[in-house]
């Protein structure tokens, strides 16, 4: 929304340097699921610009020189402390109170004794990091977008960090200040986790001589029932987007939902298309507080679009809910979804996603359910019986057995037995479909059919009996 509005350039990058946790077609899920919620790029892998390699992974020759320059004008180091010293080191700077951070390897030593040192460390075949030194005593200040004025003090952001791997790859802090610089990217908008490394990242600015992005740290996302950041542990909430499509949620409505996220529109209204969004973006309505992500909310907002989407659509994820949950046949016929897409479209007002009709119309799919006491107890009234005969009765002629034939009959019924409100349509609802509550019953009885409600109506005569 930023980009849009500002007419600037939106850039997909695929920060993949740290190999242990790149997943096999992670790339291809993300992009896939950015297209779905309808959000394109103009830069990328998949379409190039003059700015590419767009994959971390694939700019190594690009950045290798850089980190050497670094250590040429000895503004960087090969360190060589082993993954157990490191660990060894925060355990005893826990026990003493003090904050983690990285103690120069290298300190009190002079230039012949640094020289011995790595050359005992190369003897040993170990590899070593590439170090970036951190400047005493300097406090790294910006405006930011979302949280206005920052400063902190190089003393407080852990020593001196790694820039390069032992694998040689770049860690994520060098990478993306040179891929922001060299794709002259004005604007960084990001979690406000990221913070802590914002100061590390205008240190390798200065170090080059290059000029600062202009940094927005947004707010982070939190669950409302527990005010606990969200994290893929939290089992409560779904989090990936593929849950959502699979659920048949909207890709407008996630679009929506995620947009007010952390940002609000001026008015009352919670309902904006992507140009609407667009249009009225203002950063400086970006919040301070977290986010929180309601589920009720979200159901709420999809159900607004679901209502409004066209019945082709709706009716179509519906039936691979459907298919999903083999409740429908895998190819069906032309009939059969004409019949799917008449019992969807009954539910389609009170459904806040497509997966809900699995459930809810389960009548339509599944065996007539057992009378329970609940239903026992409704039949129990003196009109009961007399309703569900004189109704049968009617369904057995009515021609065409449809839902406007239906509630004339119903009348029909009310005007010979006397029965009004509950008393008469209880008993016919619970004889015809078996389930107390569902949908008109008019639409729902004419896609039972005249066949199966008959059937439904003389097994509870006989269990009556």
């Amino acid at each position: 929304m930023f980009a849009r509005h500002n007419n600037g350039t939106l850039v997909l990058r695929i920060e993949d340097t740290d190999t242990k946790r790149n997943v096999a077609d992670g790339e291809k899920s993300q992009m896939d699921n950015l297209h779905w919620l309808g959000i394109d790029w103009d830069e990328g892998p998949d379409k190039g610009g003059d700015f590419g390699p767009y994959r971390q992974s694939e700019r190594r020759d690009i950045y290798a020189p850089l980190i050497q320059e670094l250590v040429d004008k000895g503004l960087a180091y090969e360190s060589y402390k082993t993954e157990e010293e490191l660990e060894a080191e925060r355990a005893q700077q826990k026990a003493n109170g003090e904050m983690p951070h990285y103690v120069y390897e290298y300190a009190g030593m002079s230039e012949d004794e640094k020289q011995a040192a790595i050359a005992a460390a190369k003897a040993k075949g170990l590899e070593p990091v590439i170090r970036f030194h951190i400047p005493e005593n300097h406090t790294y200040e910006w405006n930011d977008i979302v949280k206005g004025d920052i400063s902190i003090d190089s003393n407080s952001i852990g020593g001196d960090f790694v820039i390069q791997k032992r694998d040689g790859m770049p860690t994520y802090n060098f990478a993306v200040v040179v891929d922001d610089h060299l794709m002259q990217i004005t604007h960084v908008l990001r979690g406000d986790d990221h913070i802590a490394n914002t100061p590390k990242q205008m240190a390798i600015y200065d170090a080059f001589g290059w000029e600062h992005p202009v940094f927005g740290h947004m707010t982070l996302i939190i669950n409302s029932a527990t005010g606990k950041k969200l994290s893929k542990r939290d089992e409560t909430i779904l989090q990936f987007i593929e849950q959502y499509k699979e659920l048949g949620y909207l890709p407008q409505a996630m679009f929506n939902f995620i947009a007010l996220l952390g940002w609000s529109p001026k008015g009352e209204s919670e309902l904006f298309s992507k140009k609407q969004f667009i249009k009225q973006f203002d950063p400086n309505r970006l919040s301070k507080s977290p986010a929180k992500f309601d589920q009720k909310k979200l159901e709420w907002v999809n159900n607004q679009y679901v209502k409004k989407t066209d019945m082709n659509d709706i009716a179509g994820l519906a039936m691979d809910n459907l298919i999903r949950a083999g409740k429908v046949d895998t190819d069906p016929d032309k009939e059969q979804i004409e019949w799917v897409r008449q019992v969807v479209n009954i539910y389609r007002d009170q459904m806040s996603y497509t997966a809900q009709i699995v459930d809810d119309a389960d009548l339509f799919f599944s065996q007539p359910a057992e009378l329970n006491d609940d239903d026992r107890a409704e039949l129990a009234d003196e009109l009961a019986i007399p309703v569900i005969k004189a109704f049968q009765a009617k369904a057995k002629t009515m021609k065409p057995f449809s839902a406007l034939n239906i509630k004339r009959a119903t009348q029909e019924v009310r005007a010979e037995t006397g029965a009004n409100g509950r008393k008469l349509y209880m008993p016919i609802r619970i004889a015809t479909t078996r389930v107390m509550h569902g949908p008109q019953l008019p639409e729902t009885l004419e896609l039972i059919g005249r066949k199966q409600v008959l059937a439904n109506i003389d097994y509870v005569l006989n269990a009556l009996k």
